[in-house]
């Protein structure tokens, strides 16, 4: 059976030439494995990395190597960069079937194909319009790129997300501080103001007590002279 080989790297189909990689007999057929490779098909590297990280069907995980083998083939034999490729092109072929058979009932038998196919991505450079679209996207939503080779899907995103929360963190532990540090001067104020009443309160009591002994002074002194006539 003829087919590309996997140091045929170079691709053109018309006009328009990339770098591609191909994975030979994978255990699936191949109307699955088009099923996803139309999810990705003209996207760029990091976003067709990111629909394939969370696709639930299994060929995912195939279609995932293949296009981290095509980008790692476009930037360490093309000389290109990561974060300006895209997917021009990707499908899948046919494969050898395997035939099996499982018995069945008065010696019957029912056929049992395994198939398989020929997966194919190919790469090539973004145009400089769709490039600079791409940058102020991300220049827009704060996000960085990635490096070379395997398209770094969320690694960047997942650290922007542990830098932001650790901002945060650090905010929330300095607005605690500052309010701990204000409910203990409030605490102190609070502290000095009932010192302040309590000694309002001892001054006033030892006022009443000075006017209540004048006033017994006084009663006594008004008594004395009556008690003299009295007993003259």
């Amino acid at each position: 059976m003829t087919g590309p080989k996997l140091n045929e790297m170079s691709f053109v189909a018309g006009e328009r030439s990339g770098t591609k990689a191909t994975a030979k007999y994978v255990r699936t057929s191949a109307s699955k494995a088009r099923v996803v490779l139309d999810l990705i098909r003209g996207l760029d590297v990091k976003s067709a990395d990111e629909v394939l990280q969370f696709t639930d069907r299994h060929v995912a995980q195939n279609v995932r190597k293949v296009l981290a083998s095509a980008v790692a083939n476009a930037v360490n034999n093309d000389e290109q960069d990561a974060e300006e490729l895209y997917v021009i092109a990707c499908f899948a072929d046919e494969g050898p079937t395997l035939r099996r058979f499982r018995p069945r009932a008065r010696g019957r038998a029912s056929r049992i194909l395994k198939r398989s196919c020929h997966i194919t991505v190919i790469v090539a450079r973004m145009s400089d319009e769709r490039i600079e679209i791409l940058t102020a996207r991300q220049e827009r939503a704060g996000g960085g790129g990635g490096g070379r080779g395997r398209p770094q899907s969320s690694s960047a995103s997942r650290r922007a997300r542990v830098e932001r929360s650790r901002a945060k963190s650090a905010d929330t532990e300095e607005a605690s501080t500052d309010e701990a540090a204000t409910d203990e001067s409030a605490a102190e104020e609070t502290t000095d103001e009932v010192a302040t009443d309590a000694e309002i309160i001892e001054t006033d009591a030892e006022q009443t007590s000075d006017e209540a002994t004048d006033a017994e002074h006084a009663v006594e002194a008004d008594d004395e002279p009556a008690t003299g006539e009295d007993n003259s």
